[in-house]
C-alpha cells in the first residue's frame, strides 16, 4: 500500500488527477481520498522534494492505493495529470507523520471511483 499526495489549483483539477491515477496509471484507490490542509501539503512536498515549490496549492488530498510504492511511482511517472502528484515512500521522514494523521482527515467530497 502506498500513500499519494495530490496538490492542485482547484477541486476540478484535483478530481481529474484522481481519475487519471485510476484510469491511466491503473492504480486502485483504497477508500476515499482525504482532504489535507494545503499549507501542510506544501510543507510535506517541499520536504520530500528537497527544493522550493513553484507555486502554493489551493486544495490537496491524500490517497492510499493498493499497489506498492515502487509500482505506484513507475505508473505515476507515465501519466500527466493536471495536478502535482507525489508518491510518499516509507523511506521519507514525513511518512510516519502522514500515516498518523491520515485517519483523522475528512473525506474529499465529490470523488467517486469509476471502477
Amino acid at each position: 500500500m502506498a500513500l499519494i499526495l495530490v496538490r492542485a489549483d482547484n477541486q476540478g483539477k484535483l478530481l481529474n488527477a484522481l481519475a487519471d491515477i485510476e484510469r491511466h496509471a491503473n492504480l486502485k484507490i483504497a477508500g476515499s481520498p482525504k482532504i489535507i490542509n494545503p499549507q501542510i501539503a506544501d510543507r510535506i512536498a517541499k520536504g520530500i522534494l528537497k527544493q522550493d515549490l513553484r507555486s502554493k496549492c489551493e486544495i490537496s488530498t491524500l490517497v492510499k492505493v493498493l499497489e506498492d510504492t515502487t509500482k505506484s511511482i513507475m505508473h505515476i511517472k507515465k501519466i500527466h495529470p493536471p495536478a502535482h502528484v507525489v508518491v510518499i515512500s516509507d523511506e521519507y521522514n514525513e511518512f510516519e507523520e502522514i500515516k498518523k494523521m491520515y485517519n483523522k482527515l475528512p473525506p474529499l467530497k465529490g470523488y467517486y471511483s469509476h471502477k
